[in-house]
């Protein structure tokens, strides 16, 4: 279950590092609403960080926190904020997610 929990929080992750990325493209009143999404992602993934490290080891879940949210923030920008998808970047977005699952399949 913890792992699940952890696989949400670094959604969350994703979700705050998407909303700095439209706060950034905004201003005004839009703004402060994608600072507000910031926010509250934020808090949300933090604490479900927390409630996941009560049973797994910190350096693993760290460790898939960070990845899930660094693939899945450059799989957004790719998608929404025009960065580019090269070869290279997918080859290595890949790799990540090949060591995040090496992880989970590696801890007690």
């Amino acid at each position: 279950m913890n792992w699940i929990i952890l696989i949400i929080a670094g959604l969350f992750e994703v979700a705050f590092a998407s909303c700095l990325g439209k706060a950034k493209e905004t201003t005004g009143t839009e703004a402060i609403w994608w600072y507000a999404g910031f926010l509250v992602s934020l808090i949300i993934s933090m604490l479900l960080l927390i409630k996941a490290t009560q049973t797994l080891p910190i350096g693993t879940a760290y460790a898939v926190w960070t990845g899930i949210g660094a693939v899945g923030t450059a799989i957004m920008g790719m998608l929404f904020f025009k960065d580019p998808a090269s070869f290279w970047r997918v080859f290595f977005l890949s790799t990540l997610i090949g060591s995040i699952i090496g992880l989970k399949f590696v801890s007690h």
